[in-house]
């Protein structure tokens, strides 16, 4: 007979088997309120269909078992042959080809593609992070790629596939691919114009030799990478395969795989090139601004990313909440536990409602929605991801000890907090980024300011808020020292402006209150008193089916 002290009383339920989209209000909310409506029964069913899959025992074992069983580098056969292979447990593989299947690498030119691709990274985001990289630069090559039309006509329809072939064959052979990237080496990181791999041109138009070095290359195991090396004109962007047309394999080194905090699952290595054959995408000297738009587009995953993080860090706590006792009573109904929640659930709720306007900006030709994304896009990335491991790390205290132990699989998401805002570009790379906007490009300021002003009058807190943000960028003296700051500031009246106008009142006003009115302390769960934290709360909590 088993010991009394062994049965288990008060434990929370496994949080499975449910639908993450369903359960999510302001993801389902913020796709109805975007998407064209022609097309949203249709972009509802396939969100359904992703949504259950991501909340089954089967995909968050996948999850599990890929973390567990991190990539392993095969640099040689067992005859002696350099090879360069990565082999990735075959949950790896599942949440891939689950990925592809759903279309997470195809938004270009279909109709609300990029809002229905954003949103089932969000979803799907949820079961594990680490796949979302390759996933995410298989995507945003495409419009890099568009510098050159005749290599875009190639590639483009294997990118936006919705096969997925992890055997390593020349393109024409496969139903689709993967692409990854190498821009920063060891001497120079995000400084990428300080590069010293070479390119040397070839006999073949567009043809190179790439001899060199990337410090961090991401996904080592693609098809092709898009790089940057010195070509005789300046820096240049280059698309290089891992398997040549012939059959044989491109000279591509894998010295070793980093050691990363988190996103174990993950493989990003240290390479070098020896004569490795490449081609160019775009004209010699504009590498920086080819690969640009690769840039962008990842910036936004970083974004979606870590709403994807906050979003699941908060149905944690609050489905932990909701079944525990302390104290005489569920924690869930304790006031400082409310108010520690309703804090998570506000600032995800902002980092979801943000990352969908972005979303949806992409989906326009609109040239007003270009600049306003150009601007929108490094502010949201610069603060979303900043605001992910404090979130993360608040989340995982509302578990107590029940949250630092790896079964909970909330050290998992504390780990893989702290990446998107390192990934393309750290906060203070993109802080700068924002600056030379505001000086070279003053319509995207004017676009920006253009979103915000659409709740002009709604709220006095947020009005003081923008008035104080004109005031800081009227003055320019200096602003570099002050751009985090700025950025900042910029962020918050954005997301200030999204959520009066399209969140319950009772979000908008604690957001308000809080993070525009000052009226909070320096952690999580100090709002002020007044506000309705009950309503935040449960339109937080996820519901299994």
């Amino acid at each position: 007979m088993d010991c009394l002290t062994h049965t288990v009383t008060n434990q929370p339920p496994p949080l499975a088997d449910y639908d993450v989209h369903a359960a999510d209000a302001a993801l389902r909310e913020g796709v109805e309120r975007h998407a064209s409506p022609a097309n949203l029964e249709e972009i509802r069913a396939e969100l359904g269909e992703l949504g259950r899959a991501a909340g089954s025992r089967q995909a968050q074992e996948w999850g599990e078992q890929a973390n567990a069983n991190p990539p392993v580098l095969r640099t040689h056969d067992r005859y002696g042959h350099r090879i360069d292979e990565v082999d990735f447990h075959p949950s790896w593989h599942r949440l891939m080809e689950h990925a592809r299947a759903a279309g997470l690498t195809d938004a270009w030119g279909r109709a609300d593609g990029h809002l229905r691709r954003a949103a089932g990274f969000v979803v799907w985001s949820q079961v594990e992070a680490g796949h979302g990289c390759p996933v995410s630069m298989t995507h945003a090559a495409v419009p890099a790629l568009r510098a050159d039309p005749s290599l875009a006509a190639v590639w483009e329809p294997l990118l936006t596939s919705r096969a997925y072939d992890p055997v390593l064959a020349p393109p024409a052979g496969k139903a689709g691919v993967v692409f990854g990237m190498g821009m920063t080496e060891k001497q120079g990181g995000s400084d990428v114009r300080a590069n010293t791999t070479r390119a040397e041109p070839l006999a073949g138009a567009g043809e190179y030799a790439l001899t060199g070095h990337k410090w961090f290359c991401s996904a080592p195991m693609s098809d092709a990478f898009l790089v940057l090396a010195q070509a005789p004109g300046g820096p240049t962007c280059f698309l290089l395969p891992r398997v040549l047309p012939d059959g044989t394999r491109n000279t591509f080194r894998i010295q070793r795989l980093k050691d990363k905090l988190g996103n174990r699952s993950n493989a990003s290595a240290e390479v070098e090139f020896a004569g490795t054959w490449a081609q160019r995408v775009g004209e010699e000297g504009r590498g920086v601004a080819t690969i640009i738009g690769m840039v962008s587009a990842t910036r936004l995953d970083c974004v979606l990313g870590s709403a994807a993080l906050m979003r699941q860090a908060v149905a944690q706590a609050v489905h932990h909440a909701a079944h525990r006792s302390a104290f005489g009573g569920p924690l869930i109904g304790k006031p400082l536990m409310l108010n520690v929640l309703a804090d998570l659930a506000l600032e995800s709720e902002a980092a979801t409602t943000t990352a969908l306007r972005l979303a949806a900006a992409y989906d326009s030709d609109d040239e007003g929605e270009r600049a306003f994304r150009r601007l929108a896009v490094a502010v949201s990335k610069f603060w979303v991801t900043k605001r992910c491991p404090a979130h993360a790390a608040e989340a995982l205290e509302c578990l107590g000890g029940n949250g630092y132990v790896e079964e909970s699989g909330m050290p998992r998401l504390f780990r893989e907090s702290p990446l998107n805002s390192v990934w393309e570009g750290s906060g203070n790379v993109n802080a700068l980024d924002v600056l030379r906007a505001l000086q070279r490009e003053p319509r995207a300021l004017d676009a920006f300011l253009r979103e915000v002003g659409r709740a002009r009058g709604a709220d006095h807190r947020l009005d003081g808020a923008v008035r104080d943000l004109l005031t800081e960028l009227a003055d320019l003296e200096g602003i570099e020292v002050r751009a985090r700051r700025v950025v900042e500031r910029m962020a918050l009246v954005l997301q200030g402006s999204l959520l009066v106008r399209f969140a319950p009142a009772a979000v908008a006003d604690a957001f308000c209150a809080s993070r525009l009115g000052g009226d909070r302390g320096a952690s999580f769960g100090t709002l002020p008193r007044g506000l309705d934290l009950a309503s935040i709360v449960e339109r937080a909590r996820p519901v299994p089916r």
